[in-house]
């Protein structure tokens, strides 16, 4: 991980649709050695994902949750379980396996709490697994972002 591909992760991070010619101007290589970096970085799995960020009460998705769910057992096969329905669940837009009060952090977007009841009963409360869940709602959408400070990288 050079100075170079640290730059151009700066930037695709903040706007992936840049030209080749666009990040040789900003990272000083030519356009064809910045997407052979960038080509190289994907299929090392530096660059994960190349998403676009979707307003979501533009697309009727206006309440997002955070929710704290506490599983019963934690045997290897309900925990692989969990992790598979959340990650082939449409509304959950990202989980996360933790340590702490809860076992896992879901968070998900609904089009309104009717359809979070919906998702609660499907998810949660058929689940025998699922001792308990505590509901947070997001009020106002601070900060939204998954970009990784790259500056860190190069100490």
């Amino acid at each position: 991980m050079d100075k170079f591909n640290l730059k151009l992760l700066e930037l695709v991070q903040k706007n992936n649709r840049l030209t080749a010619e666009q990040l040789s101007e900003k990272v000083g290589l030519s356009p064809t050695a910045c997407q052979k970096r960038l080509k190289k970085m994907r299929e090392d799995g530096v660059i994960r994902e190349d998403i676009a960020v979707v307003n979501r009460s533009k697309v009727g998705q206006s309440v997002t949750l955070i929710v704290e769910v506490t599983l019963e057992s934690e045997r290897p096969e309900y925990l692989d379980q969990f992790k598979k329905t959340m990650r082939n669940t449409p509304e959950v837009m990202q989980c996360f396996y933790v340590t702490g009060n809860a076992d896992f952090i879901v968070i998900l977007s609904a089009k309104n709490m009717k359809a979070y009841e919906d998702f609660t009963r499907r998810y949660f409360f058929e689940n025998r697994n699922v001792k308990r869940f505590h509901t947070n709602v997001v009020m106002d959408e601070v900060k939204l972002g998954l970009s990784i400070p790259v500056e860190l990288l190069e100490e």
